[in-house]
């Protein structure tokens, strides 16, 4: 008799993605793994998305996962469908040995539709595959299934007031897609089981391992990479993977001739520990600016469900920026901050307070204008009364990226990229993100979060310093590198 593992909807998608990942899901590898934080706050962004949807279909009755077993969960479930309830959120069924769970099971005659919530902007493979898991253990368990939908996020809806969740949430009928999925499922589940019964399963890594997602175990299938492999190579070239099939894995390995322009300086660089410098490029650039310099760094958040009127889902929302100034070059500079107030608006507070800061005449210093361009663009479409002042504000933008990018200015140890995080310790070893709280904008972002959820008192005002302290170095960080450009450095 065939020995029943218990599996979930998540689980066997998993195991689709990659039977290793599953296998290892169910028996976790003495390993430590590194802190994955952001994945709380995804967890808490899709839970918010999946509760606003239910106000699709109002007045339905939940059966909650907290505090029930997997068979009360069920029996809870039957009992509503016998009672005539119309609308069930979080539907729970098993059949054979398939745990799932149905956002919203909505009655329709004597079927029932079952609509699956996500929080992204579109509908990938894996969605389909997700429904039709459903499909399939809900129509084992006895129910018509007469419509299977997916729920997804409109990213053109623009709040104005409250949420308007008939146009926040986009839907698109996916029940043709779900049926043809049917065939060979039960067979799928069977080779899954199979995989759990054995050893840890021989899957060597490959793009399916972030392929439709990054996968957790990244860190413990990958440990035997090393460093300066052909996976760090930057930028579009050479196809890595079939590469990696030849045995083709370090940077001293690599027939050169098979590289870009770009692989190769990164290559070569690595391997020969050598810098480079254009000066009469650097000097070009460096011509471009003026004083006095606003070296300008904003951090920004974005949701899936817009906080304020006038914003769409996942737009970046400026609620920070730090200014420094220097008068002259190599100056010691001034600096100047704004850190919103959390679940305020921020947006009008904090360009007034920069145009304030940044006269019409200034250069404004960026790294990676796109971004910045992009949050002051955005806020003069907001505010057509200050437009003007920031459009004048947004001619005078350069960007400290460009000789980086450019390859004018070239360490070894920037291991080909041009980002502020790698560029700063080559150029300027003794200043660094390294053991701050808060060490890049993803982080940053989701300590905005749980600001948000937080009331005041001394765990708010250590995220507020914490968060002032990172967005005070991304420009004291431009100050610094730029100063090594101007010294020839």
């Amino acid at each position: 008799m065939r020995k029943m593992l218990g599996l979930s909807k998540s689980l066997v998608l998993k195991g689709i993605q990659c039977p290793k990942a599953l296998y290892l899901q169910k028996n976790p590898p003495d390993f430590k793994f590194p802190p994955q934080p952001d994945l709380e706050t995804k967890f808490r962004a899709g839970h918010e998305v999946g509760i606003l949807a239910q106000q699709l279909f109002p007045g339905g009755t939940e059966v909650p996962y907290e505090g029930l077993s997997v068979a009360e969960q069920v029996e809870q479930t039957r009992l509503l469908i016998e009672a005539g309830v119309e609308v069930i959120y979080e539907a729970s069924f098993v059949h054979d040995g398939i745990f799932v769970k149905v956002d919203l099971l909505v009655r329709d005659g004597d079927a029932w539709q079952i609509h699956e919530v996500k929080m992204s902007t579109s509908i990938k493979e894996i969605n389909l595959n997700d429904v039709a898991i459903q499909f399939y253990v809900l129509g084992e368990s006895g129910l018509l299934i007469s419509g299977a939908y997916l729920v997804h996020i409109n990213n053109q809806y623009v709040r104005q007031g409250e949420i308007d969740v008939k146009q926040l949430f986009a839907r698109q009928d996916v029940l043709e897609e779900a049926v043809m999925r049917q065939a060979g499922l039960p067979e799928l589940v069977d080779a899954l089981r199979t995989t759990l019964l054995g050893d840890e399963p021989q899957v060597d890594i490959g793009p399916h391992c972030s392929d439709p997602y990054e996968c957790d175990f990244i860190p413990y299938c990958w440990q035997h990479i090393p460093k300066d492999s052909i996976f760090d190579l930057r930028g579009n070239g050479v196809k890595k993977w079939p590469l990696y099939e030849q045995g083709i894995i370090r940077f001293d390995q690599i027939p050169l001739e098979m590289l870009n322009k770009n692989q190769r300086h990164q290559v070569e660089a690595t391997l020969n520990q050598k810098d480079s410098t254009d000066p009469v490029a650097v000097t070009a650039f460096l011509d471009t600016l003026w004083y006095p310099l606003y070296h300008l760094d904003f951090e920004t958040f974005n949701t899936p469900i817009p906080k304020f009127d006038g914003t769409r889902p996942y737009q970046q929302v400026p609620f920070q920026f730090s200014l420094h100034v220097q008068q002259e070059a190599g100056a010691e500079p001034e600096h100047f901050e704004f850190l919103a107030e959390p679940g305020v608006d921020p947006r009008r507070e904090l360009v007034e307070r920069l145009l304030d800061l940044i006269p019409e005449d200034g250069c404004v210093l960026t790294y990676n204008q796109t971004f910045e361009k992009g949050v002051l663009r955005e806020l003069a479409l907001l505010y057509p009364n200050l437009a003007a002042a920031i459009e004048a504000r947004l001619e005078n933008v350069r960007d400290l990226m460009v000789p980086f990018r450019k390859r004018d200015v070239y360490r070894w140890q920037m291991r080909g990229s041009y980002s502020i995080k790698e560029v700063l310790p080559a150029l300027v070893p003794d200043l660094s993100y390294s053991g701050m709280e808060i060490a890049d904008g993803m982080a940053a972002m989701q300590v905005y979060h749980d600001m948000c959820a937080l009331t005041p008192g001394a765990e708010l005002d250590r995220l507020r310093a914490a968060m002032l302290e990172y967005c005070r170095l991304d420009t004291l960080a431009m100050v610094r590198v730029l100063g090594e450009l101007e010294s020839g450095g």
